[in-house]
């Protein structure tokens, strides 16, 4: 299977990742070489260009832009592993409450800022707003809450 833009040898996962996985998963007893950590490598990439493709076409064909997990799951039970619906099911909604609280990808709506009125909204959007310009204007490439703790140092050190 051939990924758009890079050679089937650029595309694997992590070396380390995989070994640690690959370790916890069998008894401490067992040993694998080199060449058979390798080749799980392989076939774990394979398997997931396999359900990405399928995902993708099934995206497609309900003219989606976006790969969603009903897609992946619709996906397995198609390629024929519907056996492991229900754990990565289990692991999607684990993943979902580890996760709430931070940045997710398309939003950076948190569960405070979910609960904010309409008000607070847009008092928060334009302190940000005002944050944007004020490192624009001086050229300041800090984060956000960089630039507040600077301006109150600076505000602190004009007023001694």
């Amino acid at each position: 299977m051939e990924i758009v833009g890079k050679a089937k040898e650029d595309v694997s996962l992590p070396k380390a990742t995989m070994t640690k996985i690959i370790k916890e998963m069998l008894p401490a007893h067992v040993r694998v070489t080199r060449d058979a950590q390798d080749l799980l490598v392989e076939c774990c990439v394979e398997f997931i260009n396999l359900i990405s493709s399928e995902s993708n076409d099934i995206c497609y064909k309900e003219e989606k832009r976006t790969i969603a997990p009903e897609h992946v799951l619709e996906s397995l039970k198609i390629l024929g592993f519907g056996s492991y619906i229900r754990e990565v099911k289990a692991a999607y909604e684990q993943h979902r409450i580890e996760n709430w609280d931070c940045p997710r990808a398309g939003t950076r709506w948190s569960k405070n800022r979910l609960e904010m009125t309409e008000e607070e909204a847009l008092l928060e959007q334009q302190r940000m707003f005002a944050e944007a310009r004020a490192r624009m204007n001086s050229g300041n490439n800090n984060l956000p809450g960089q630039l507040q703790s600077q301006s109150q140092s600076q505000s602190q050190s004009q007023s001694e």
